[in-house]
């Protein structure tokens, strides 16, 4: 079954966003949901309506496409629009689907959504239990209902078992769009939590697996609580 992406065009140009907007109208599987002149309009938008997917222009005016990304750890996923190829590096360290350079062509804006396409389709197709790791050049096999928590290590992330620590090269994001959401939340912006794992809550802090204490923010802790309590699975 073909998944159905819903995607927003955020540019300040017309015609570029007229260009694109005409492009995902002859994808079957891109259903557009919105589009922006600015990055202010799309944190609205975001607010209203759940997005799967931006195509999202760098240089904009107040609130560019790359720090409005990185202060929205939420974000849908991206592709970036752009004028400017300097900012490919960039965009590849933010973990964005694609990079389109402009003028883009049809041809090569088809790329772009056929890799959003393997990205969605793979993501909702996934039923695994557990993931693989690369690390000490090999891959490793982390069964989820083991794995307690990640930490972010700069540009490594540590993910902890009740016996093993494994480092692998990723970023926190990367990681959490392999683990199943209803299992793993992040009461932190350097951590997620296997939910099953929690055996109390103390304050500001999470005790994990019985030696383990992960920080809540305090920007976050009504929302953790909230996911913590509605999933029913804090240990008792």
């Amino acid at each position: 079954m073909t998944p159905t992406i819903k995607c927003v065009i955020t540019d300040d140009e017309p015609i570029a966003r007229k260009g694109l907007q005409g492009y995902i109208d002859k994808i079957d599987f891109l259903e557009l949901a919105g589009v922006c002149e600015d990055a202010i309009q799309l944190n609205s938008l975001l607010k209203q309506q759940p997005v799967d997917l931006l195509f999202l222009d760098i240089e904009m005016p107040y609130v560019t496409g790359i720090d409005f990304l990185k202060n929205t750890p939420q974000a849908p996923k991206v592709i970036f629009t752009t004028a400017y190829e300097q900012y490919a590096i960039r965009g590849y360290e933010l973990d964005v689907l694609d990079y389109l350079l402009k003028p883009i062509s049809f041809e090569r804006f088809l790329k772009a959504a056929n890799k959003a396409y393997d990205y969605f389709a793979g993501a909702a197709g996934s039923q695994d239990n557990y993931l693989f790791i690369k690390t000490d050049n090999k891959l490793e096999k982390v069964n989820l209902h083991e794995l307690l928590f990640v930490e972010a290590m700069e540009n490594y992330v540590a993910l902890y078992t009740a016996d093993k620590k494994l480092i692998t090269h990723s970023t926190l994001k990367a990681l959490q769009e392999k683990l199943p959401g209803g299992l793993f939340i992040q009461p932190h912006k350097s951590y997620l939590v296997n939910m099953q794992c929690i055996q109390s809550i103390e304050g500001n802090i999470l005790h994990i697996g019985g030696r383990y204490q992960i920080p809540i923010s305090k920007y976050q802790k009504d929302e953790v609580m909230e996911k913590i309590v509605n999933n029913k699975l804090l240990r008792k």
